[in-house]
């Protein structure tokens, strides 16, 4: 980058792969380049920094409201953040609405959003989720024809697109990784049973507990708690006090947590305790030990959650159906060998 701070033709062009005379067109908008060739270029000069130029920015689509739980729990961003890219490269605006607790209610900024006239909304585990909250605010929502989409949640009675990471083949992931390691008293640490992802979770252990631990009971080795480090650090003493030796944690703040009760004991991990974790947020594998958890797809999610609401703002009719995204189990340094067990 010379002096001037303007980047050189030659370093956008090597970055995107093109020649310098495509860069040029690409940046005095000149006709005669391919629109994948011209998202590399402006994808290049994005990566380097440069502020695009005014000629060649592309005016919004329109306002789509996304609304978010809180973002202390590092996958809620990170959804967030795909959501808004995928948006910016369809030509729409993104206005990110984060609920916060003692702060606006979901019901508040979403007509906040329609006051701001957005085209649509997307709702990332909002009360979609909560199995006891009325389903009005989206049946109106419906009613206004203002397309949307929800993802991690179902409501049965809210004629829209749901997508969902598949909580019940996560909870078999992780139950049967530890069973593989010689564990068979696994617990699972879980947030409130009203949710929809508890919910699935909590009949995917059963289900694989059922499968390969027949002798235990797993009714008596779930632990419901909040989805923090507190939550995970206080349900997982309750695992360890019923003998637990692996633990599958709902969140991985959870496991955080989960790691820390173990710790407070004396316990190491995975030498004497191993522990799952869910989401695989960026910062995850960075954790001491790195986390062995359950991967969310979220870009992949994200995408199909912005093409499906595109869908819906160009006319296509709102179907009451839910896509499921397969999660992919990560393997870390917080899972080993369960104890030796003599027959």
């Amino acid at each position: 980058m010379p002096a001037n701070g303007m980047p050189r033709l030659t370093d956008i062009a090597a970055l995107a792969g093109v020649s310098e005379a495509t860069v040029s067109r690409v940046l005095n908008g000149r006709p005669g380049v391919s629109k994948p060739t011209r998202h590399s270029v402006l994808t290049a000069l994005d990566l380097i920094g440069y502020e695009r130029p005014p000629r060649i920015r592309q005016r919004s689509r329109g306002l789509v409201g996304v609304v978010t739980p809180e973002l202390d729990n590092p996958i809620f961003p990170a959804f967030g953040q795909a959501i808004e890219k995928a948006l910016t490269q369809h030509g729409y605006t993104p206005v990110l609405c984060t609920q916060l607790p003692g702060g606006a209610p979901e019901d508040e900024f979403t007509e906040l959003l329609l006051e701001c006239g957005v085209s649509a909304m997307i709702f990332v585990s909002g009360l979609h989720a909560d199995t006891t909250a009325r389903a009005d605010r989206y049946i109106r929502l419906v009613t206004q024809k203002v397309p949307m989409v929800l993802l991690n949640g179902y409501a049965a009675d809210v004629e829209a697109p749901f997508l969902s990471t598949d909580d019940r083949l996560a909870a078999r992931l992780a139950v049967q990784h530890l069973h593989a390691l010689g564990h068979e008293r696994i617990g699972l640490a879980v947030g409130q049973a009203r949710f929809v992802p508890v919910i699935r979770k909590i009949d995917g252990y059963r289900q694989a507990m059922a499968d390969l631990c027949p002798g235990e009971d797993p009714g008596a080795l779930i632990a419901h708690s909040l989805f923090s480090v507190e939550g995970g650090q206080a349900a997982a003493a309750q695992l360890l006090d019923r003998g637990c030796t692996g633990i599958v944690c709902a969140s991985d703040l959870m496991a955080i947590g989960a790691i820390r009760a173990c710790r407070d004991r004396g316990l190491d991990v995975p030498g004497a305790v191993s522990v799952v974790g869910y989401d695989d947020s960026v910062l995850i594998p960075y954790t001491d030990p790195p986390l062995t958890t359950v991967r969310q797809p979220v870009q992949v999610i994200a995408a199909a959650a912005v093409d499906t609401l595109l869908e819906l703002v160009a006319g296509a009719p709102s179907r009451h159906q839910e896509l499921i995204f397969r999660p992919e189990l990560i393997v870390r340094a917080s899972t080993g060998s369960g104890p030796k067990i003599i027959r």
